[in-house]
């Protein structure tokens, strides 16, 4: 994601210098103090460090080969499966699977990767197959945005590299820019997307036959995100650059101009998603992960490689906002566009771990060092970083797609602080990657960081990104064979050579920033800190900021995420939260009066929380009151989703895996509680008759051992008291709905018969039939296969000792998931809250920058079910007792059946605005409505 590379740090450079002077200085700030190190973290040696670097070679080669075994020509390697994902012959993941355009996806993301890793032989075969076998001319309908990143990117990073090692003289001294050819045919293929009124692209198109043709099935969208339509530039620019075509320079640079005109000019940010037709903010909260993130970064990298001011002017302006608003040390915190003072909500998203290396690049270390610490102890807790995580740490949405942003930034803040501390937590991320996301086939994504199971899913950039930075981190100048310093990064991490700035610029540089406002440039730094300077003379600089943050996710989430403004305003105290408050608290009540917030006891037990805004002290008050309401919401979602089971684990721990493959298991409502037991250990045996709906015929084949059985036909517990009756220590019912997994499926939860089901006294589990298949494929195979049903899967190193099999283990996540809303129960009264939000089940789409429709299956989302109308007044009103729908009887009368509870908020609102504080509250409640929703 960010840049390598130049010289002179510190040097001033002069406000008009000359675009290559500009470019080249801007480049330079996180280059400078490679040989500096700071006290408090030892040197690492040469040794250590080729050795960290040879066994990232490794792990490249067991992913880049098994890709290339078991999956080519297809997009991606599914790892669980060792086979290719190839686009409509899997179930379709959504938004998640725009990516793939049956263009082998991850060999054009790896190219550059390949010469990076000293791989040139690798790299001139990858060349030819691409040239040989790749099809960009097929009917499929996909991300703009992706296509452009990953496939354009890929192409023009190939080539860039390619024309490099060609004027070496050694290799590819038969390329004839053929890789450049595909670019530029692909950038045509891209154009049709921009044909809308304000220049913005559509988000998707048909590769084959464009935008609005009956055939092409796209061209009816109105919306896009923000980094959708602001992350083209460099691509384009390069493209442009290269084959001296303008036309791809001049397309991105009108999106960019437009995103710029329709910034929210009192605070200077972009929401997430906006109307390509009009121009209208269909989101409007804002913040620097999914949706906005590579935005920012490549108004700043495109200063760096075309020169034009105008890109800085922006990016600054931008910065100023976010560090106003957005951050919040250590955190990075969402918020209104037109309210920027008022929080959009309580979680963060892994996307942003992107912001410390292009605040390294911006020259900003200290706040940088202060968010990737924060971000690197959640890793310590986790393993990964959750695609979500709350303020107070505790994972909101659990998976984590092999993201490679983390390593991203702890490259570029090494190569700023010569710190030896960031070799130690690349060494983590390596350990980590071996140890959880290892698996016979590649790298499998992680389906939850609690349970440590896996799904069948390795995306290009891991490939791309993930490697090229871990390998940067650790290898010295002599070990790359080309001056990495001569290139920029594009948010996929392709290379583009800086000397594309001196190249065919017959773009107009017209700084269209004048026609927008009146900038003061004297509040722009035209320079980094030189850190030669600043290292040297604190080496316990970097040290000082992180101590801090040591323990920072161990404990309650610090005071420092409430605003100063707010914590020092008139010498009164922070606003109350929703997780302090107590309803039998009489200094709480009066704090609720303040800010216009009513409690109310209802006739059938319940409470009901409702804001007037027009009965608080003052405008600040009531927003505080909203503030309030929407976090009882969130705590709501939480407490809901806290009384459901977490997924449980099945860890395959014989030959040849070892652990190594983890599948994601539903837990069952009788049985064995695996999270409060030791967890079951065993071999796998099928039932006969497999279904387990009558006595098994094969007692003597299943005693002892984990039972397989098949869903259908009768009750989840009869199956398992007739496996238990034959003395199976386990069970594992596996779904005969041929081609389900829990990559696209809800949590499947299995309920008893609605009788007295004590005498069952084994754990039972249940997987798809896609997980089902891989451990019946892996008896045929091995015929003994054994396998761990636990809570969470196990050290391997434990699995490998039979005599630490019974040592204690970390306590998994959902110790804390457990730890609820508590303390806004009264001492006289349950306050029992209702889910408002996606489950833990959602993702982050599979780059960027948007979340994805089809994750959506398992979300409850909020919808106004109570609407009243009072001419006089602006309330909102939150029930605190949910009345989730009672499946008991509904369970006697199914053979088979999943919990399915979709409780709803009911909360009204008023349309008649009170004064002009107050005339955008729909506004607000509208956008949180969007954002509780959390899809394009």
């Amino acid at each position: 994601m960010s840049e390598a590379g130049g010289r002179g740090c510190g040097s001033p450079v002069p406000q008009r210098a000359p675009w290559s002077l500009v470019a080249a200085t801007a480049a330079i700030c996180l280059v400078s103090a490679t040989s500096v190190w700071t006290a408090g973290a030892e040197p690492m040696s040469r040794e250590e460090k080729q050795k960290l670097g040879n066994q990232v070679l490794e792990m490249f080669d067991h992913a880049y080969g098994n890709y290339m075994e078991h999956a080519y020509p297809a997009d991606e390697l599914m790892p669980l499966t060792c086979r290719g994902r190839v686009r409509g012959q899997e179930p379709s993941r959504g938004d998640v699977d725009d990516a793939l355009g049956k263009f082998s996806l991850t060999l054009i993301d790896s190219l550059d990767t390949l010469v990076v890793l000293n791989k040139t032989k690798e790299f001139e075969d990858a060349v030819r197959k691409v040239l040989r076998d790749v099809n960009l001319d097929n009917d499929v309908v996909v991300s703009v945005f992706e296509t452009n990143i990953r496939v354009l990117g890929g192409l023009l990073g190939g080539h860039s590299l390619a024309i490099m090692l060609k004027e070496k003289g050694e290799y590819m001294q038969w390329y004839n820019d053929e890789l450049l050819q595909m670019a530029k045919q692909l950038g045509y293929k891209l154009l049709p997307a921009f044909n809308t009124t304000s220049g913005l692209p559509y988000p998707r198109i048909n590769l084959k036959f464009g935008i609005r043709k009956p055939e092409a099935r796209t061209g009816t969208e109105t919306d896009t995100c923000t980094a959708c339509a602001g992350t083209l530039i460099l691509e384009f620019a390069a493209l442009s650059r290269f084959t001296g075509a303008t036309i791809f320079e001049e397309y991105a640079r009108k999106a960019l101009d437009f995103l710029w005109e329709k910034r929210q000019r009192s605070s200077n940010l972009v929401g997430v998603t906006i109307n390509i037709h009009t121009g209208d903010w269909v989101r409007k909260d804002s913040g620097v992960g999914a949706g906005i993130d590579s935005y920012y970064e490549y108004l700043l990298k495109a200063y760096v490689l075309l020169g034009d001011d105008s890109f800085l002017e922006r990016f600054n302006t931008h910065y100023d906002a976010i560090m106003r608003y957005i951050s919040q040390p250590p955190l990075l915190l969402d918020v209104h566009i037109h309210k920027p003072m008022l929080n959009a909500r309580t979680w963060m998203d892994a996307l942003l771990a992107f912001f410390p290396g292009l605040q390294v690049l911006k020259g900003d270390i200290r706040p940088a060092i202060e968010t990737h610490e924060m971000l690197y102890q959640v890793i310590k807790k986790h393993n990964f970083l959750p695609e979500a995580f709350t303020t107070d740490f505790r994972v909101h949405w659990a998976q984590h797609p092999l993201r490679p942003e983390f390593a991203e930034s702890t490259y570029f803040l090494y190569k700023a602080t010569g710190d030896p501390y960031y070799l130690e937590v690349g060494k983590t991320l390596i350990e980590n990657l071996n140890k959880y996301a290892r698996v016979p086939c590649g790298f499998a994504a992680m389906k939850d960081v609690r349970t440590g199971s896996h799904e069948d899913r390795m995306d290009s950039f891991f490939l791309a990104e993930m490697f090229k930075y871990l390998y940067l981190l650790f290898a010295d100048k002599e070990d790359i064979i080309f001056d990495i310093e001569d290139y920029i990064f594009t948010t996929e991490a392709h290379l583009l050579p800086l000397w594309l700035s001196t190249t065919n610029q017959s773009i107009s540089k017209k700084n269209t920033t004048s026609e927008y406002t009146e900038l003061d440039d004297s509040n722009f730094d035209w320079t980094c800190p030189n850190t030669q300077i600043l290292f040297p003379n604190d080496p316990l600089y970097a040290q000082s900021i992180r101590e801090p943050l040591k323990n920072v996710v161990d404990k309650s989430c610090p005071r420092g995420i409430i605003r100063v403004e707010e914590s020092f305003r008139s010498g009164a105290k922070p606003p109350l939260r929703a997780r302090d408050f107590m309803a039998t608290n009489p200094e709480h009540l009066e704090i609720l009066k303040k800010m216009g917030v009513s409690l109310i006891h209802l006739k059938d037990g319940r409470v009901q929380l409702v804001q007037h805004a027009i009965q608080a002290a003052s405008s600040i008050d009531a927003e505080d009151g909203l503030r309030f309401m929407q976090e009882m919401i969130e705590l709501s979602s939480q407490q809901q989703k806290e009384q459901q089971l977490p997924p449980r684990a099945v860890q395959i721990v014989s030959h040849p895996f070892f652990g190594r493959v983890v599948l994601t298991a539903g837990p069952a409502q009788f049985g064995l509680d695996l999270s409060r037991h030791k967890e079951t250990r065993g071999f796998v045996a099928s039932s006969k008759p497999y279904n387990g709906c009558s006595e098994l015929t094969n007692p003597e084949a299943v005693m002892g051992k984990i039972a397989l059985i098949q869903r259908g036909q009768c009750m989840f517990a009869e199956k398992a008291r007739n496996i238990q009756n034959a003395g199976a220590i386990g069970g594992i019912v596996i779904d005969d709905n041929e081609g389900s997994s829990s990559d696209t499926a809800p949590l499947f939860q299995m309920a008893g018969d609605g009788k007295d089901t004590d005498d069952i006294k084994i754990p039972m589990l249940f997987l798809f039939s896609k997980e089902g298949s891989i451990i019946l494929d892996a008896i045929r195979e091995y015929e003994e296969v054994e396998v761990l049903l636990s809570d969470k899967a196990k050290d391997r190193a434990i699995l490998k000792d039979p005599e630490m099999e019974n040592e204690e283990q970390p306590s998994s996540e959902n110790d804390s998931q457990n730890q609820s809303a508590e303390q806004i129960s009264s001492s006289s009264q349950e306050v029992d809250l209702v889910d408002q939000e996606s489950s833990e089940e959602n993702s982050l789409n599979s780059h960027p920058e948007a979340l994805s429709p089809a994750d959506m299956d398992n979300a409850a989302s909020i919808s106004p079910s109570e609407q009243t109308s009072n001419p006089t007044e602006n309330h909102e009103t939150t029930n605190l007792n949910g009345e989730c729908t009672d499946l008991d009887n509904q369970l006697q009368e199914q053979s088979e059946t999943e919990e399915d509870s979709n409780p709803n908020v009911s909360w009204g609102k008023k349309v008649q605005p009170i004064d002009s504080i107050l005339a955008d509250w729909n506004e607000d409640i509208e956008a949180f409505e969007m954002m509780e929703k959390d899809e394009l």
